[in-house]
């Protein structure tokens, strides 16, 4: 794919699996995308979950249109599965599966925003310019300025909490109200009040204000501003509200504050509204006169409230997913650098591993460990589950199994790990291990934990080192692990691996099986074990044929010299 600039021309920034980015001119139209070049594909993936024909941008008229063109696991925008879509900058496109390709629609930049454009486009808001030159002119061009003033103000720079105050200001202002609330949702969607000021541009504490639940619940039920001029006049409900009697107020204004809603590409009519980002509410102890311009205004800075405290949600939530991000690369880091790096031939044997975690850190873990003179540890782990919770447990593991170096019974050390973890059931963990020991005379003595066998290639034949079952740790308190023997022979070959080897999916979701990887160990007896290593590689690669992996992958390769 080739990279342009976002901001010169409409573009798609294709965000891969692995999280490289790359951005691509929508230059022709229909712009076809789906997996691999079958067709007239302009973007192209390589995952094998994506239908070969899965969808196109079309251009219509001024704007693009998405079409599903067959995704087997349908098209969505934002989250809502969508068979055709009108597209606005930054629209999300997935492609129904967890952990693809994911794409984001970006507009050609618009020209920079002029004063004399903003104030056009806010006149249109508000009415046309007789209602604001009639009666009352020269209060409803200050009132005007103030919301000029507030627009620009919600636009800077300036901290959050700053601009929301201004805001709030400047509502108090048109309304000449005594006081005036944001109130927000909390993580329980419970209403709370997040900041408060009198008609003087003072802070009020939040737990000294009342608001009236029943205006504020009266504007989010009916989605629209509740503005009451005078309360002896209002209906029984807002009368009798207990909240309204002892304070005794007369006025009340509750502007509800939405997510921006969107037209279909369809009939144009407007989507359910978005989700509720909080309420202004604004009460006075004086009866008030709200003219169509003051409602008008006030309606204009409900939605230039709503727009910064979207904007701001979205803020937080990108720079959350930046410290995640952040912090799930220090993890991989840290992972990367328990492995055994550099891994160097024994006097007795050649070894060769490498491990290629399906997410930015993984459950699987492989070591090679002397643990006497004469004999060194092999070992192979795989915890189940994915990501962050099983990268934990295979850290925890790996401490408890360097008691190894220091001459620690093997079968003592699986036992006890096994009964922590049964300990431990609220972790909801298990790991399935593999552990050899082996000697300067071939001698290798075993411990399975669940673990698939690894395989055994002898004189050009390819077998299994055991094909009975066990249980992995973790699972069953009572389980005793017992060891094995086996007399290797010079030039032996082990091949141990995790089930991301053998459960790796074609775009049919068919699976390498064992019996793909014996194909692709099969003859290999006189090859390196570097060479070997990357041939099973290669074949796990051409089976898969580009569709994403599924598990952590981990693969270690033993061969048996006799020493000199």
């Amino acid at each position: 794919m080739n990279e342009h600039s976002p901001q010169s021309e409409t573009s798609l920034e294709v965000i891969a699996p692995d999280s490289s980015r790359e951005f691509v001119t929508v230059a022709e139209s229909p712009f076809n995308m789906g997996r691999g070049s079958d067709g007239d594909n302009l973007l192209q993936f390589s995952d094998g979950r994506i239908s070969r024909k899965c969808a196109a941008i079309v251009k219509n008229g001024s704007g693009y249109r998405l079409e599903d063109r067959g995704n087997r696991y349908g098209l969505y925008v934002n989250g809502s599965r969508v068979q055709q879509k009108a597209l606005h900058d930054g629209d999300l496109i997935t492609f129904g599966v967890d952990g693809s390709y994911q794409v984001i629609f970006h507009s050609i930049a618009p020209a920079a925003s002029s004063p004399g454009g903003d104030v056009a486009r806010l006149l249109t808001r508000i009415g046309s310019l007789s209602e604001i030159t009639g009666t009352g002119s020269q209060a409803g061009l200050n009132k005007l300025n103030l919301l000029l003033e507030a627009t620009s103000l919600l636009h800077s720079q300036l901290p959050l909490e700053s601009v929301l105050g201004t805001m709030l200001d400047h509502a108090i202002s048109v309304t000449h109200a005594d006081r005036g609330v944001l109130i927000e949702p909390d993580a329980d969607g419970a209403l709370r009040v997040h900041l408060a000021r009198g008609n003087k541009g003072e802070t009020l504490p939040p737990e000294s204000l009342n608001p009236s639940q029943t205006a504020i619940h009266q504007a989010i039920d009916r989605g629209t501003t509740v503005i009451t001029e005078d309360l002896n006049l209002a209906g029984l409900d807002l009368k009798a509200a207990e909240s309204i009697v002892v304070q005794g107020l007369r006025a009340v204004v509750a502007i509800p504050l939405y997510t921006t809603s969107r037209a279909t590409s369809d009939t144009g009519a407007p989507l359910e509204r978005g989700q509720l980002l909080g309420v202004i509410y604004l009460d006075s102890r004086r009866i008030a006169a709200f003219s169509a311009l003051d409602r008008q205004i006030l309606d204009a800075l409900g939605v230039q409230a709503a727009s910064i405290l979207d904007n701001a949600r979205l803020v937080q939530r990108e720079r959350e997913r930046q410290r995640l991000e952040q912090e799930l690369s220090i993890a991989r880091s840290i992972q990367q650098a328990l492995l055994p790096q550099g891994l160097s031939d024994f006097p007795h044997f050649a070894v060769s591993g490498v491990q290629y975690p399906c997410h930015e850190v993984g459950g699987d873990y492989f070591d090679v460990v002397p643990v006497s003179e004469d004999r060194t540890a092999i070992l192979i782990a795989d915890v189940s589950g994915k990501g962050l919770g099983a990268a934990l447990l295979t850290t925890m593991l790996q401490g408890a199994l360097s008691g190894l170096a220091m001459g620690a019974d093997p079968m003592k050390v699986f036992n006890h790990v096994n009964r922590f973890l049964c300990r431990h059931a609220e972790v909801g963990r298990y790991a399935t291990m593999f552990i050899g020991l082996l000697g300067h005379d071939g001698t290798l003595e075993y411990i399975k934990a669940g673990h698939p066998s690894p395989l055994l290639l002898r004189k050009g034949n390819v077998s299994e080192l055991y094909t009975e079952g066990s249980f992995p740790v973790g699972l069953i308190p009572e389980a005793e692990y017992k060891s094995a023997q086996l007399q290797l022979e010079p030039e032996d070959t082990l091949v141990l691996f995790s089930d991301g080897v053998t459960e790796a999916e074609d775009p049919d979701h068919q699976l390498f099986e064992v019996d793909g990887l014996v194909q692709a160990v099969t003859g290999q007896d006189g090859v390196p074990v570097e060479a070997l290593q990357q041939s099973v590689l290669r074949a796990v690669r051409e089976f898969t044929r580009g569709a994403q992996q599924s598990d952590d992958l981990t693969l270690l390769v033993v061969r048996y010299h006799r020493p000199a």
